[in-house]
């Protein structure tokens, strides 16, 4: 099996040795997105709110650099810095998904790089 990565501009730069997707025969494996301003590199202001939507965004842009939408998601996986915001993030999630939404797992962590509060991956097949 061939494989190859996206890579875009529309989302932040990897900050470590991985690529923003990895095509693997007709899967899409997004990495995780925080809700870093791909200008800048930082984490938008706003708080957990504005983190959530960013990341969304930044997940659209792989996805876009791959000819994908969220209508081609199979799985994501969302992790929070804190469970309480469940669902905030949740219903900025929601405005994103198409129906039916995919399957999803949440967790709480412990803590995300760059002090992030929320990182939002995603697994997407490819027609």
């Amino acid at each position: 099996m061939s494989r190859h990565a996206i890579t875009t501009t529309g989302a932040p730069a990897a900050i470590g040795p991985y690529s923003q997707g990895i095509v693997g025969g007709d899967l899409l494996f997004c990495s995780g997105q925080l809700g870093l301003d791909p200008a800048t590199g930082e984490l938008v202001d706003g708080g957990v709110e504005a983190q959530a939507e960013r990341a969304m965004r930044n997940l659209t842009a792989v996805l876009d650099a791959a000819g994908l939408t969220f209508g081609d998601v199979l799985k994501t996986t969302i992790y929070l810095a804190r469970i309480e915001d469940f669902a905030t993030v949740n219903g900025i999630y929601a405005a994103f998904m198409p129906d039916p939404a995919p399957a999803r797992s949440t967790f709480a962590v412990g803590a995300l790089p760059k002090g992030g509060l929320v990182e939002i991956e995603a697994i997407a097949r490819r027609a």
